[in-house]
């Protein structure tokens, strides 16, 4: 417990019980609707969802948003961001993050369980729950610690853990599960009860001490490579120890033009298996590492400009399922290093819509399907009903100006982090409100 740092609960936000969104863009990719709408929330539910002007009877709003030029869409769900609690406050805090969440449309998240110490216990996933509920900004989704310390021997109390709010299983990269044998235990456990493993695709030996994607760029700059057959060969243990398990499988950033063609053909076959893709793998290339700028410094490492196009194919295609941040925020000490020695890691919660956007607008995606990889996609693989807009449902929105320019600098990041590789660089799409189970977390607009 005393691993938290002892923060009071802050002031809470504006609680308004009926809220009318008016004019905006109404994009639920789950439903496929995609018209101008008028949105009506009472008590954290959406109430109702008519042409504008209209009004259901009898409802007089709190708050009325002028939401003419904007799209209103369900909150973003994020596969993977760090949120360096507890162990690593001087990181950055639950409260930072959580902050920068909501700023970028986050709603729901999952926190990986390698912090200090790890998620193995359920003391210390309720705990976290708990601090994160206080804060009353985004829902937070533990994964659990597959084994007992990620030591990779015992086995953790899966039963206990998903009790206390785990939505599934993982080691990390930063400790890889080097035994085959406790692997596949594990998944016989998560299968027989219903669990699901997320694994983060990158054999224990190959590539070990490697800190760039081998290639012509990391042997010009003497930096220790890492093949893409490292996720490869990790993905074809995985697969056939999912063909004897029939566990499902969530694959956790995948790299390599050769990870996706694997998964592809798994999904052909029809194994239990879904995946995502880091947003910063959907931009950058190993080439883009030649001066050595240690904000490039990432697991996976940024790989060729084959595969970037690869990962790309299979956001459109459904190989890949979802995109996240794969949020890490480290502090300028670990960073501002040699690039073999900082830290890996970028910090994306708040570029993760833009990001994606300007994605989609280079490969002509349309704005519902890119959506549908930030919102009812990613839920679907927590098997949560979640990331969607349907009267009843939670009012979990984000509503966003597709076109809004803007520079990121330190000054418009609310990350305590600052290590990103876009710094400088101007996107286009912004968000202007974020809603949590009705209430405004976080708005641009002054209401």
């Amino acid at each position: 417990m005393s691993h938290f740092s002892a923060t009071s609960v802050p002031h809470l936000p504006p609680v308004f019980p009926r809220l009318a969104i008016c004019g905006a863009r109404l994009i639920d990719p789950a439903t496929g609707l995609d018209e101008t709408r008028d949105v009506f929330i009472a008590d954290g539910s959406i109430l109702a969802i008519l042409p504008c002007g209209q009004s259901p009877d009898g409802f007089n709003a709190d708050r009325v948003i002028d939401a003419k030029g904007l799209v209103l869409a369900p909150g973003l769900v994020d596969l993977s961001a760090r949120l360096r609690e507890p162990g690593f406050e001087y990181m950055a805090t639950l409260e930072s993050e959580m902050k920068a969440a909501v700023a970028g449309g986050v709603t729901r998240l999952v926190c990986p369980p390698d912090t200090d110490p790890p998620l193995d216990e359920p003391g210390l996933v309720e705990m976290l729950k708990h601090r994160a509920r206080n804060l009353m900004q985004a829902h937070v989704h533990p994964l659990g610690a597959l084994t007992v310390g990620l030591a990779g021997e015992q086995l953790t109390e899966m039963a206990e853990l998903t009790e206390a709010g785990c939505v599934g299983f993982s080691q990390s990269i930063r400790f890889p599960l080097k035994d085959t044998q406790v692997l596949f235990r594990a998944m016989q456990y998560a299968k027989t009860f219903g669990y699901s493993i997320w694994a983060e695709p990158r054999d224990p030996w190959l590539g070990i001490s490697g800190v760039a994607h081998s290639g012509p760029m990391a042997g010009r700059l003497g930096l220790p490579g890492i093949p893409a057959a490292a996720e490869t060969l990790r993905l074809l243990t995985l697969f056939e120890l999912v063909r004897m398990t029939s566990v499902r499988l969530h694959v956790c950033r995948v790299s390599s033009a050769a990870g996706v063609e694997l998964i592809r053909k798994a999904k052909a076959e029809g194994l239990p298996v879904t995946a995502d893709v880091a947003v910063h793998h959907l931009h950058l290339t190993d080439v883009d590492i030649g001066d050595y700028d240690s904000n490039l410094r990432v697991d996976p490492p940024f790989r060729g400009q084959r595969d970037r196009e690869a990962l790309r194919k299979g956001l459109v295609d459904g190989t890949i399922d979802a995109i996240c941040s794969d949020h890490a925020p480290v502090d300028d000490d670990s960073k501002q290093l040699p690039f073999g020695e900082a830290e890996p890691g970028v910090i994306g919660l708040e570029l993760l819509l833009p990001l994606s956007l300007k994605w989609a607008s280079q490969d002509k995606v349309g704005l519902g399907h890119v959506l549908s990889l930030l919102t009812h996609r990613p839920a679907a693989i927590l098997s949560r009903e979640a990331g969607g807009i349907r009267v009843g449902g939670q009012a979990d929105l984000c509503l966003f100006d597709p076109q809004s320019p803007w520079v990121v600098t330190t000054d418009t990041l609310f990350s305590q982090g600052r290590n990103t590789p876009f710094i400088g660089h101007e996107l286009e799409g912004r968000v202007v409100a974020t809603m949590v189970d009705g209430r405004c977390v976080f708005n641009r607009m002054g209401f």
